[in-house]
């Protein structure tokens, strides 16, 4: 690294010592209406945290609580073990990214990402290497003049991300930053951001509906669903191993087998979930392990994707399954069934996941 870019970038003593957020028994009314119930979470220094919940799950509520946007109804919020739950937005040791990038329209990118040192007192010198190195860690100095219409959106985005860095705060809240990027443009982004956050070694605490975005990103997934936490852990954990229901169907596409039959096939009296691309499609001599479980049916849908193809498959005791198939460098050698077609598919009992 550069020692431009070093420059930008938060020494990693000094931020673990002040990096870690936790909340305890956090909750926000608004009215009758409860949007976050006794929340207990902890997010440790330099973690890449994505609360990920569908729209009035309570994600973006507490990242504004976070933030000091939204007053703490009851509960402690501390970061860096400092009391923050009546301090004012402007003296907690955060910054926060949003969707509309908010960047000044009539101000250079120089001046906007130089424009909260500028507000602190910074002399125009300081400023000028600080915003020189933070443009040089998002890879934009060449820029600097340019007003922020004559940028694309992605640029923008980091150009925002820039402006935030650039105070060197202990945490960086992210409130959907990439949701008006175009998917080519979000996956990209996707990587630079997961890239910038390893580089600053600051805390990032991320709100997204995208399940795809918050699985690429995060060293830990918090699972929202109406004001609480239905489940948090690395994005393996969350989707190998959902704990419920919601969290099995929010986060992709899965099967989800009602106790009575998952009793019958398996013997487990539980409903349990397998993800479609844990479900194989059985070739008409093909021997299975043990393992296995079976179901026979019949192709009532095929649904071509690109990288894969999903058949749709009605079983026999009305149980609707989808396999998923990785799409071969081949496509003469892909999926060869058709509408109609009596078929058994499988899948090893260890895949799934049960459901309480």
């Amino acid at each position: 690294m550069s020692s431009t870019v070093a420059a930008a970038s938060v020494a990693p003593t000094e931020a673990a010592a002040s990096g870690h957020v936790s909340l305890t028994g956090v909750t926000k009314s608004f009215g009758d209406l409860t949007a976050v119930r006794d929340l207990e979470l902890d997010v440790s220094q330099g973690e890449f945290l994505s609360m990920l919940g569908p729209s009035g799950s309570g994600k973006t509520t507490v990242l504004r609580m976070i933030a000091g946007f939204e007053d703490v109804t009851s509960g402690t919020i501390r970061i860096g073990g400092e009391d923050v739950t009546r301090i004012p937005p402007h003296r907690r040791p955060v910054n926060t990214v949003f969707q509309d990038y908010a960047l000044f329209p009539h101000l250079t990118i120089a001046e906007n990402v130089a424009y909260g040192l500028r507000v602190r007192g910074q002399s125009k010198r300081e400023r000028q290497a600080a915003v020189d190195a933070a443009l040089a860690q998002v890879r934009l100095d060449h820029v600097a003049s340019r007003l922020p219409h004559q940028l694309s959106g992605g640029q923008r985005q980091r150009i925002a991300l820039a402006r935030a860095l650039i105070l060197r705060p202990r945490v960086l809240l992210l409130d959907e930053p990439l949701g008006a990027l175009d998917k080519q443009l979000r996956e990209e982004m996707q990587i630079e951001l997961k890239s910038i956050q390893r580089e600053v070694g600051i805390t990032f605490i991320f709100v997204t509906h995208d399940q795809e975005e918050a699985l690429t990103l995060s060293d830990r997934v918090a699972v929202f669903n109406d004001g609480r936490i239905e489940q948090i852990g690395s994005a393996r954990e969350v989707y190998e191993y959902p704990r419920t229901e919601f969290v099995a169907r929010f986060l992709g596409l899965s099967n989800i087998i009602p106790a009575e039959t998952a009793q019958r096939l398996t013997g487990t009296a539980a409903a349990i979930s397998i993800r479609p691309e844990r479900v194989r499609l059985l070739a008409p001599d093909e021997q299975v392990s043990r393992d296995d479980v079976v179901v026979e049916g019949h192709v009532a849908e095929i649904v071509y994707t690109g990288p894969t193809t999903r058949v749709i498959v009605d079983g026999i005791d009305g149980l609707r399954l989808i396999a998923e198939t990785q799409n071969s460098h081949h496509p003469s050698a892909d999926v060869t069934v058709r509408r109609g077609d009596r078929v058994r598919v499988a899948w090893a009992s260890s895949h799934a996941a049960e459901l309480p």
